[in-house]
């Protein structure tokens, strides 16, 4: 753990003077994360791999940020160098809308964001260009023209093994071809896009792909398993988006198989950690930070959740989380939250109406959420926050009407302590836009056109603003319509996304390249088409997100995945 400005190393010390010089038994590698400090420094992920990678002996890893402005060439946090003097970059992505961030990071520092113009040896200035994170395993290919190697999957069960090749290879001056082809043979998880081709029918879709080299078709992503220690924050900072919190996941994956969530289906089999793993997490907690933050609620057992507040409680810890299912809320949950003097809580409904939630797979009821508001509103907290998504399959405004009832029921159940309390409570409402995700059950599904989309937010904006004390915060449709393209991308929009890493106009960028938006997010896909993704490997059978699809539609749930007894999806064999 440590508490950022970190205090350098022995190495990171070092007087200045470049890094051949240096560092020349060490490998330099600079983490880009496409956001900025405070949220980057808040990504559990990043701030694992971070870790891991100054574990490895030889290695000096250091974190790049996208900056506020590009006025002046890209550095590192740690010891100020631009990117040029490091030889492997690494980027972690979490979002789609990363990607162009990432190139624009790239084209600023002065190196060549298309993998083919970085060919040869792998140098200062050329360097190795590797990939991971959620959003990667999803669907890469958006970045296949643009990245050296992917890391599909969690990283932790190859990133030792991989930098010791990637940092014998730079020592040697190898050639770049040789080392991806070598990895991509051998270890686990690595997708060079570079060794396979994508042919596709004369209407636009995949007719098929075909490996070289001996790569592997399609290439299966890695998973990792309990080490016996929950992953946990690794760095705190007061300049985080989540400032002074130490972060702690109760598992991997998610078990309720909501049919619009990509995680719940791409980190299958659902790994639940252990309480005594949880608890062994907590006590590497620094004494001087108090906010506890726990990923993942939807994860934890009643019985481990009662440990682990029972632990919490006994330290004298707060508790902190994103977002809480309604059905959840137990006794010793709330003594915990009343305990943290927690201000402001989440419940994620995501389905407007109880119908839709049918057709999501999100079992919640309606008077799970009000019990949600009430038990929430008797902890003191002060402001109440509701997710909903706007444009759902099957969506009609008799859903959204019902969503807004539901929001007046909220508001009504959260009353009597309010008014015991004589504090005002605010509730904000979150509407974001469904975009279908690829490795989901809606992966077939068209997203709501722009237009329409527009149109049914005026509704409920107009709706919810005669009630008091609600706010809604609405994410625009433009920019679900653009992540939406990205999503079910291809390889062919790397013909765009450097305009739309400018900051240009990248509906007219399209136009120029030949390239349709609409045929990418709001066409309905046929059950036999071949989707760009599926050179990753999930282990999943190819017809169970059809056979989900047809049961939403049908608004029929499906049981949580239980992976000591379902075998449903395929991924458990």
């Amino acid at each position: 753990m440590a508490i950022v400005p970190p205090p350098p190393t022995a190495l990171l010390a070092a007087e200045t003077g470049g890094w051949k010089k240096k560092w020349k038994d060490h490998l330099p590698v600079a983490l880009l994360f496409p956001s900025d400090y405070r949220i980057g420094m808040s990504n559990l992920g990043f701030q694992l791999v971070y870790a891991m990678l100054n574990e490895i002996p030889g290695v000096v890893a250091e974190r790049v940020f996208l900056p506020p402005s590009f006025s002046s060439p890209l550095r590192s946090l740690e010891s100020n160098r631009p990117l040029t003097d490091f030889p492997v970059l690494f980027g972690s992505f979490s979002f789609e809308a990363d990607f162009p961030h990432f190139l624009r990071m790239l084209d600023a520092a002065g190196i060549a964001p298309l993998a083919a113009d970085r060919a040869g040896r792998i140098e200062a200035g050329r360097p190795l260009v590797v990939a991971g994170g959620v959003a990667t395993f999803i669907n890469p290919e958006p970045l296949a023209p643009f990245v050296d190697l992917f890391v599909l999957g969690e990283a932790e069960p190859v990133l030792t093994e991989l930098l010791a090749r990637i940092d014998q290879a730079v020592g040697a001056a190898g050639d770049r071809q040789e080392l991806l082809a070598d990895l991509a043979r051998h270890l686990p998880g690595s997708y060079v896009p570079g060794l396979y081709e994508v042919a596709y029918h004369p209407d636009g879709t995949v007719a098929g792909f075909s490996a070289l080299a001996g790569a592997p078709l399609p290439v299966r992503r890695n998973l990792v398993a309990d080490r016996g220690i929950s992953g946990h924050s690794v760095v705190t900072t007061p300049h985080a988006e989540f400032s002074d919190l130490y972060l702690v996941e109760l598992g991997r994956g998610c078990s309720h198989g909501c049919r619009f969530c990509a995680a719940g289906f791409v980190y299958r089999p659902p790994r639940r950690w252990q309480a005594g793993a949880i608890i062994r997490a907590l006590e590497e907690k620094p004494p001087a930070i108090r906010r506890v933050g726990l990923l993942g609620m939807e994860m934890v057992e009643p019985e481990d959740l009662r440990l682990v507040a029972d632990h919490l409680l006994a330290h004298d810890c707060s508790l902190s989380f994103s977002s809480l299912r309604a059905d959840v809320i137990t006794p010793e949950l709330l003594a915990v939250l009343a305990a943290s003097d927690l201000k402001s809580a989440v419940i994620a409904p995501d389905g407007p109406s109880e119908r839709l939630r049918r057709v999501i797979n999100k079992r919640i009821s309606r008077d799970e959420v009000l019990a949600a508001a009430a038990a929430l509103a008797a902890t003191g907290i002060t402001s109440l926050k509701l997710y909903f998504m706007l444009g759902l399959p099957t969506e009609t405004e008799a859903d959204l009407l019902e969503m807004v009832s539901l929001i007046g029921e909220v508001v009504a159940a959260a009353m009597p302590e309010v008014r015991r309390r004589k504090k005002a409570m605010e509730f904000v409402v979150s509407l974001s836009a469904f975009v279908p995700k690829a490795w989901t059950p809606f992966q077939y599904h068209p997203m709501m056109e722009q237009v329409e989309l527009n149109r049914r937010l005026g509704l409920v904006r107009k709706d919810l603003a005669r009630m008091a004390n609600v706010r809604l915060l609405a994410e625009k449709p433009e920019h679900a319509y653009l992540q939406a393209v990205l999503a079910r991308g291809d390889r062919r929009l790397g013909l765009v996304l450097p305009a739309v890493a400018a900051g240009g106009n990248w509906r007219q960028a399209m136009k120029r390249a030949g390239i349709d938006p609409a045929w990418y997010a709001c066409r309905q896909r046929r059950r036999d088409e071949i989707f760009p993704w599926e050179i990753i490997d999930h282990g999943m059978a190819k017809d169970y997100l059809w056979q989900e699809y047809g049961r939403a539609i049908a608004e029929k749930p499906t049981p949580r995945c239980r992976p000591q007894s379902c075998r449903r999806c395929g991924v458990c064999g």
